[in-house]
């Protein structure tokens, strides 16, 4: 069973991961748009070997099949109305050089709201087990981590300096730490519906995957990089699914008991 200490450990660990990309932007743009350009299929196929390898087969689990597949449904439909009339999800593949004058607020405001949804869904993996969490956690800095070095650059772009650049992004990044804890103190008590959590926010990753990072893919697929791309995408799903099926044989009967668990809360 993970507790506070692996959720505080992992969230923060995810959040310097994905603060990466925006670091190097400072240091170099063009080492960031390169690792841009590797991170964002890698990402791609992290999430989706998270959404398909380990948080929807936990989301059956708990829940019946075809509710579980109903609500990762529901994701995805939620976060396309999110994106699509409150701008809340800006696109991975969004250009700096194309945007006159962005406003650092909405910048700040939607990039805040999103590290929130992580929270909540990393927290929501840790209140299942260990090997959910780290998994799920791997898959969620993985993709942060093209956004961040979007965000930095269209934050530079604004006017503001590079060092607050990095005290908002580390402040806000600070939101995944405080909504995953909370919602893991929620999950653990049994007062959260975790295999609709699960199930929404494979929704999610399946979404993000499809409709901001494997664009990314086809648009620069006449790169030098753009060759690799591929691999890289079929990369990132065998690393999730190497790592899930590692994590889940160290603990499997601690999976297995929490799901009846909750299996139980589900029902009542």
């Amino acid at each position: 069973m993970a507790d506070y200490i692996d959720v505080a450990f992992w969230s923060l660990a995810g959040g310097i991961i994905s603060l990466l990309g925006g670091a190097i932007l400072l240091a170099n743009k063009s080492t960031a748009n390169k690792l841009a350009q590797i991170s964002a299929p890698f990402a791609a196929g992290a999430l989706l070997g998270a959404a398909f390898f380990d948080l929807l087969p936990e989301a059956v689990e708990i829940n019946a099949e075809g509710a579980a597949f109903r609500w990762a449904v529901v994701g995805i439909l939620l976060f396309f109305l999110l994106e699509h009339y409150l701008h809340w999800f800006h696109h991975h593949h969004e250009h700096v050089d194309k945007i006159k004058r962005p406003k650092a607020s909405l910048i700040i405001i939607g990039d805040t709201i999103h590290n929130a949804i992580d929270g909540v869904v990393i927290g929501a993996a840790f209140a299942i087990s260990l090997p959910v969490g780290i998994v799920t956690t791997i898959a969620v800095a993985a993709h942060e981590i093209p956004q961040e070095i979007g965000d930095f650059g269209i934050l530079l772009k604004s006017g503001l300096t590079r060092m607050r650049v990095l005290i908002i992004n580390f402040a806000s990044a600070l939101i995944t730490l405080v909504a995953a804890l909370y919602t893991f103190h929620l999950g653990s008590n049994e007062a959260l519906p975790l295999g609709a959590i699960l199930a929404l926010s494979a929704g999610l990753f399946i979404y993000i995957a499809a409709s901001d990072l494997i664009p990314i893919i086809h648009e620069e697929a006449k790169g030098r990089l753009g060759k690799f791309s591929a691999l890289l995408l079929i990369l990132g799903v065998l690393v999730v699914g190497v790592a899930t099926d590692q994590a889940h044989e160290k603990l499997p009967e601690e999976s297995h008991d929490h799901s009846e668990t909750s299996q139980h809360q589900e029902a009542g």
